[in-house]
């Protein structure tokens, strides 16, 4: 350790010493020794842990590079001439901060002086212009005020005043135009109107009644105009037909007289007058507009549809007679040798030019949002289709009066028909004059049919004619059942609905099939039993047969039937008396059917003894080995091999029968046949099934 002097003091050798520096034989230190303390305080020291030791060696380490004697001993004088070092270095350093600082106060108390100076010269100022200040602050909120009345003022005239270019808009010229900038116009001004009416209710109802006096002045000069250009408007599609009709003029002389046609013709509504026309879209908003005033709005319907009701008969016209553009297609009237295609060309033309003219009207009106718009389109498409259905009505009669057949009469009925329906569906209204004269020729058409088909029974019944030799249907029959074939066949071809088709069908049979029977009677009642029966089986068997191709038969065929199962009945009952006439057992048969028990036996009958049958089994005998032989004449005559071969099956029924009944009497030992056995040695099983 050093002493004061910096010097470090010795530790007397008195002897070996152990690890602590203590005698070997020498006695442990006592514990408060001074010595031994600071020795174990330095022991105990923990240099790590103080931070200011160790700053203290690093700076110590920067200039002690030298450990000797000499350096130890001089270590303190060199600390303290550190220390002087730095601390005329820090006075040197603040010596020129100093100087700074004396800089910078001289540099503000001139800044001082000067503002003092310049705060005297203000307040000398403001001593000497405070009146004016005054004023000018008067001034300045005086025009503040001014500019805020001024931006109310704007707001208000743009609130509630219209430019003067929409007022130019709005009133306009005569023939100026109609644009979109028109239609804001106007729905500015409607906007002011209703907007004028809070106007009312405050302090303010001077101005409101003013400014809603000329809001509704505007309204009503703007709608004037709107209308008028309507009507001009709907002419600038008349300057169209016009100015084609204008080229197809050379003469240079007829100029000036048509440019005045032209002029006095210019009107929007009236213009519409092409066959094909071109809503614009500001036109479809005037009709917008215009509903606000019904008056206006129907004057302008009507006018649209007085021009396109003048342009749907003048095309109609120049379909019939002229055609289409370089005559295709070619005019209507030039079929008019072919009824119903004739008739066909009209109402197809008609059905299209009806389905034209209400989308027209539907893009009129597409924005006009009022109550009724369909009944109003309903009711221009009605008026205008009105003024075709004079020559169309002219032409149709002529076609179903000069009676072109009953075929022909009842296709045109159908057509007239599926065309009312289908046109009512366009129109709507079923009052409407175009529907109302196709149903007065549909029912002209077939009340002229049914007279036809009754004049046609009629003379049926004037010249009734007898049955052919082969008992086969009659001529008037065959062309009956053809010409019924034929109204039949156009029937189900017909697109009318099925209600209204099922209706006429029951009419047609009725009107044919009723006199065709008793034409068939009266034809077969003076024929015989059995060619009455094969007459009338061929004859209803040919009007099935014609009836069952068709739908809607089904009564009149079971009808039909039933007569003829009475007529076969007949027939089957005359083929069977027919076979056992020609084997000689019809008198036996009878007679055995006839005989009683107290009449007494059968054999002891004339004609029924053992001989007569043998012979009789004989001539049966040949029949059972060719059935086929002993048919009657009329079942050759009949059309249906089915019904004959029904007839014959039947019939050969009635034969086993009968067979089977003189068996039985016979084989009776009441009857007194000796060896019954050898006169009819078939039995009933043995006969049926040699026929069967």
């Amino acid at each position: 350790m050093a002493d004061a002097g910096g010097e470090v003091a010795a530790v007397p050798a008195s002897g070996p010493t152990d690890g602590l520096g203590n005698g070997a034989g020498a006695t442990p230190a006592q514990p408060n020794h001074p010595l031994s303390r600071k020795l174990h305080k330095i022991l105990e020291t923990r240099l790590d842990n103080d931070k200011e030791m160790l700053e203290a060696l690093k700076a110590l380490s920067a200039f002690f590079v030298e450990n000797s004697l000499r350096t130890r001993r001089n270590l303190r004088g060199d600390i303290e001439r550190r220390s002087l070092a730095i601390n005329e270095e820090f006075v040197s350093i603040f010596k020129e901060v100093k100087e700074e600082l004396e800089s910078i106060n001289e540099d503000v108390q001139a800044m001082s002086s000067c503002c003092q100076d310049m705060t005297s010269r203000l307040q000398a100022a403001k001593e000497q212009t405070q009146d004016l200040i005054v004023k000018t602050t008067k001034l300045q909120a005086e025009s503040q005020r001014l500019e805020i009345r001024a931006q109310v003022a704007d707001a208000f005239l743009s609130k509630f005043q219209l430019t003067s270019d929409e007022m130019g808009l709005l009133r306009g010229t005569r023939g100026g135009p109609v644009t979109e900038d028109f239609f804001k116009a106007l729905g500015k001004v409607k906007q002011i109107h209703n907007d004028v009416k809070v106007l009312l209710r405050t302090n303010q109802q001077t101005a409101g009644l003013e400014i809603m006096e000329q809001m509704a002045l505007l309204q009503e000069t703007a709608y004037e105009r709107l209308y008028r250009w309507a009507q001009i408007g709907v002419g600038q599609l008349c300057n169209l037909s016009s100015q084609k009709w204008l080229r197809q003029v050379k003469e240079p002389q007829y100029f000036s007289v048509i440019m005045c046609w032209e002029m006095s013709h210019n009107c929007e509504c009236r213009a519409l007058t092409q066959e094909s026309c071109d809503v614009s879209a500001v036109l479809t908003q005037a009709m917008e507009a215009l509903q606000d005033r019904p008056v206006l709005y129907k004057y302008t319907l009507d006018e649209f549809g007085t021009a396109r009701r003048s342009t749907v008969v003048r095309g109609f016209i120049d379909a019939l007679t002229r055609g289409g553009p370089g005559g295709t297609p070619r005019p209507i009237e030039m079929h008019s040798h072919d009824p119903l295609r004739y008739v066909g060309d009209m109402l197809a033309w008609l059905h299209q030019a009806t389905a034209s003219e209400k989308e027209h009207l539907e893009a009129l009106l597409k924005q006009v949002t009022a109550q009724g718009v369909e009944e109003n389109i309903q009711e221009v498409v009605g008026h205008i289709t009105e003024g075709v259905c004079r020559p169309l009505k002219v032409r149709i009669e002529q076609v179903i009066l000069a009676e072109p057949g009953a075929v022909l009469l009842y296709k045109i009925s159908n057509l007239l028909k599926f065309y009312h329906h289908t046109i009512s569906g366009i129109v709507g209204n079923s009052a409407a004059t175009l529907l109302t004269t196709i149903e007065e020729m549909h029912l002209l058409s077939k009340k002229i049919f049914f007279n036809s088909l009754s004049l046609h029974a009629s003379k049926l019944m004037d010249k009734v004619e007898l049955p052919p030799p082969d008992l086969g249907p009659s001529s008037a029959l065959s062309q009956t059942l053809t010409l019924l074939r034929e109204v039949l066949a156009s029937h189900d071809s017909s697109v009318v609905p099925l209600d209204a088709r099922q209706a006429d069908f029951v009419q047609v049979l009725s009107c044919v099939l009723d006199p065709l029977l008793q034409m068939c009677t009266v034809s077969a009642s003076n024929l015989g039993t059995a060619d009455m029966a094969t007459f009338m089986v061929n004859s209803l068997y040919m009007m099935k047969t014609t009836l069952a191709l068709f739908e809607f038969t089904d009564r009149r065929l079971e009808m039909l039937q039933f007569q003829i199962e009475a007529h076969l009945d007949t027939l089957i009952n005359e083929q069977a008396s027919y076979v056992l006439t020609r084997v000689g057992l019809s008198y036996i048969y009878n007679t055995v059917q006839q005989h009683k028990p107290e009449q007494g036996s059968l054999a002891n009958l004339p004609n029924l003894d053992s001989v007569a049958l043998k012979a009789a089994m004989a001539q049966f005998d040949r029949y059972l080995s060719a059935p086929d032989q002993l048919l009657m004449p009329q079942l050759n005559f009949l059309l249906s091999a089915t019904v004959k071969e029904q007839i014959v099956k039947q019939s050969t029924e009635l034969v086993c029968r009968a067979y089977e009944e003189v068996h039985a009497a016979v084989m009776n030992p009441v009857n007194a046949y000796k060896d019954p056995e050898s006169i009819l040695h078939r039995s009933p099983e043995q006969v049926k099934t040699l026929l069967s």
